[in-house]
């Protein structure tokens, strides 16, 4: 079912619409330096195996899982002095080195590179390559044209077309939502059911297709364990409570490590809720804890309460702009010396030296507070917002500058 041309491609619409830059670019047979990255399934390769039936140039494919130094050399040379379209299928797994004996042939056109990989070049190719090369992102396969894929699957000659067979239209939908937006693992689920049916004339049906189907798979490389624990903390900033239990989900059901997640919860506590509700800390490590004792399955339990604790609770970032500040201070200001006053007086002859000369006991005061200096010369870090009960130390903060300014 491998598309001959645009009018049976699926997918990818904001790449390959009509007179969008990279179909023309193909279709003029005008293609430079080129690499396509995207989940698996989403019309990679096949885009690649387009551009080689429509262009007058020399096409050469290599997969890089089996390819080293010396396939592309040999490339290069079987291709001297001719216009040559050099395809890398999963650049990604290229190492350095041989990344590197790839670019001079890219930067003195001696070949165009069409590279697919499921990893984001930006991260796992050399920057001199990628900056060589337009960088097209492959986005998954929405439903709707997967269903339009599995029926003309059943219709044409190179798929199911010689045999009498239907798809219910509640199978169509399920195997397009099941397979994730990846093209090839919705044509496999089609076929292996069709491989089970009982006879070659019959319609396939929601049923026959989940007992043949195993457990949902979920994609989720490098790219998308960054992608998603950034979408997780965010929606906890943010205050999205289904936001964050969902990619909370996703994380744990695509085998990300809960002790991550848990210390993602516990900074976040600290970021970005701070003082406006103190227990939230308590809370997330509490459940880092629990975590660390009872593991999976039920550890997802306490994980969850304490992330959804976090994006309900009112937010600050007080906290973390006055530590922020204070360091800020430290680094780039004059240090300043503690006051004599607040040296440590518990060593023999400290009194000698000053140290500790002076010092007031609030506890000896009314209200335990007495008017003295902590700084040698005034310095602001600490703003408490009106937010929960940062608003309470607020007023509290108010209340003793009051009774200090008498």
């Amino acid at each position: 079912m491998q598309p001959q041309g645009f009018d049976e491609f699926v997918g990818q619409q904001h790449l390959l619409a009509h007179n969008k830059p990279l179909r023309r670019l193909i279709e003029d047979d005008k293609i430079v330096s080129v690499i396509f990255f995207g989940p698996p399934g989403t019309g990679k390769t096949a885009l690649a195996h387009i551009i080689a039936r429509r262009t007058n140039a020399r096409f050469i494919a290599i997969n890089a899982v089996t390819a080293g130094i010396k396939d592309i050399r040999e490339a290069v040379e079987s291709s001297r002095g001719e216009r040559a379209i050099l395809f890398v299928d999963e650049i990604h797994r290229f190492n350095k080195t041989q990344q590197d004996a790839l670019l001079p042939h890219v930067e003195r056109g001696d070949i165009i590179l069409v590279g697919a990989s499921t990893q984001n070049p930006y991260f796992s190719l050399v920057p001199a390559l990628s900056s060589r090369s337009l960088i097209f992102p492959f986005k998954p396969i929405p439903a709707e044209e997967l269903k339009a894929l599995l029926l003309r699957a059943l219709t044409d000659p190179k798929g199911l077309g010689k045999y009498n067979i239907s798809l219910h239209h509640d199978a169509a939908d399920y195997i397009a939502s099941v397979s994730g937006g990846d093209a090839r693992k919705a044509l496999n689920m089609l076929e292996l059911s069709f491989l089970t049916l009982p006879g070659e004339d019959a319609e396939i049906t929601l049923d026959q297709v989940k007992e043949v189907t195993q457990d949902r798979s979920i994609y989720y490389d490098e790219d998308d364990h960054y992608n998603t624990i950034s979408a997780f903390i965010k929606s906890m900033r943010g205050s999205d409570p289904d936001a964050t239990v969902y990619w909370m989900a996703k994380m744990i059901e695509s085998g990300e490590d809960p002790l991550f997640i848990a210390r993602r919860i516990v900074i976040c506590a600290a970021e970005d809720v701070g003082n406006a509700d103190p227990q939230a800390l308590a809370i997330a490590v509490s459940s880092l804890h629990a975590f660390e004792k009872i593991g999976m399955p039920e550890g997802r339990i306490p994980l969850a309460m304490a992330a959804l604790y976090v994006a309900s609770a009112p937010k600050s970032n007080a906290v973390y702009l006055a530590i922020d500040k204070a360091i800020a201070s430290i680094k780039n200001e004059p240090l300043l010396e503690v006051p004599d006053h607040l040296r440590d007086s518990s060593y023999r002859s400290a009194k000698k030296l000053g140290a500790g000369t002076g010092y007031l006991y609030p506890h000896d005061f009314e209200h335990h507070l007495v008017k003295q200096s902590y700084l040698p010369e005034s310095r602001s870090f600490y703003t408490p917002s009106s937010e929960g009960f940062e608003k309470i130390i607020q007023k509290r903060l108010y209340k003793r500058r009051e009774l200090l300014d008498g």
